[in-house]
């Protein structure tokens, strides 16, 4: 495989958003710090990136803003921490504001939310024909055949999942300012004709919805279900995914139960997000992909 040499192109994580879809839960945790089949999100981008060759804080970046100092505090030194005050700066703010730390090389932009799960392939090879051949100058982007190939939000017949590949001559023009990916470069990329979709194989979620963050999480426990060795379970346990010292003494069905959740006795939970002792959120086991707001502009 023929890719661009080390360190000509570095990559940025996506971690700043405030996930206001699966409130309550991001109350409590930034979104990119939801578990997925126990590992949070970022970790699993890292983990990719990781499949690539990318990391330490020379090759990889993350961005937080919304419970940023929970982004910082578990990324610690595997990373070059982007905080940005205020409000959060949007995908393409957010990337204009590690101009500095990019400094003339291509990124691999990748959002923390995205579950991508490939089972021919490991993390990190199974999105490396992003860059492959990659003449450093165009827009790529990651994504599936769309079930609407017309439909607004779509590139070339596709919907996006959840990382592109940027050249430096456009993110050194980008503003340090609110704004997002799609509208600043994807879509006048696509306009002349300087964008290419490479088709990902495997299983793609946003998590953005409860749906979509409980279908993800279920995918992750193949089916069978998956329990933390360190959680106590003496109740009904089917296809669900309890977390590290969770406690279920009730019956859980198609569930999520975070770390150190309770699940009383008595109780009975399907298709179902539980965390701490008293929040419970309705999901539903869905195969459908919701697109947020930076993956559907047109």
């Amino acid at each position: 495989m023929s890719t661009p040499a080390a360190g000509e192109v570095c990559a940025v994580v996506l971690a700043a958003g405030e996930g206001t879809r699966l409130r309550p839960l991001t109350e409590r945790l930034p979104k990119a710090l939801c578990p997925v089949g126990n590992v949070p999100l970022l970790d699993r981008a890292l983990a990719r990136l990781a499949g690539l060759g990318m990391t330490g804080p020379g090759r990889v970046a993350v961005n937080a803003c919304y419970l940023g100092g929970q982004v910082v505090e578990h990324v610690g030194d595997r990373a070059h921490l982007s905080v940005e005050p205020g409000d959060p700066l949007g995908t393409a703010g957010g990337v204009a504001n590690l101009r500095d730390w990019i400094a003339g090389r291509g990124v691999l932009v990748g959002n923390a939310d995205a579950y991508l799960a490939d089972p021919a392939r490991p993390p990190g090879p199974d999105i490396a024909a992003l860059l492959r051949d990659w003449d450093g100058d165009s827009v790529r982007l990651l994504g599936q055949p769309a079930a609407d190939p017309a439909a607004p939000g779509t590139f070339d017949g596709h919907v996006f999942t959840g990382f592109s590949l940027l050249p430096w001559r456009l993110v050194r023009e980008l503003p340090v300012a609110f704004g997002d990916l799609v509208r600043a470069l994807w879509r006048p990329a696509e306009a002349a004709g300087a964008l290419t979709v490479m088709p990902y194989p495997g299983i793609f979620y946003d998590t953005g919805t409860p749906a979509d963050y409980l279908a993800a999480n279920l995918h992750a426990a193949g089916g069978a279900g998956l329990v933390d060795p360190t959680a106590t379970v003496t109740g009904r346990c089917r296809e669900s995914v309890i977390g590290a010292g969770a406690v279920v003494r009730g019956d859980v069905t198609r569930t999520v139960v975070w770390p150190g959740a309770t699940v009383g006795p008595g109780e009975r939970l399907i298709d179902m997000i539980r965390a701490g002792a008293d929040l419970t959120v309705e999901g539903a086991s869905s195969m459908g992909h919701d697109v947020d707001e930076r993956r559907s502009v047109p």
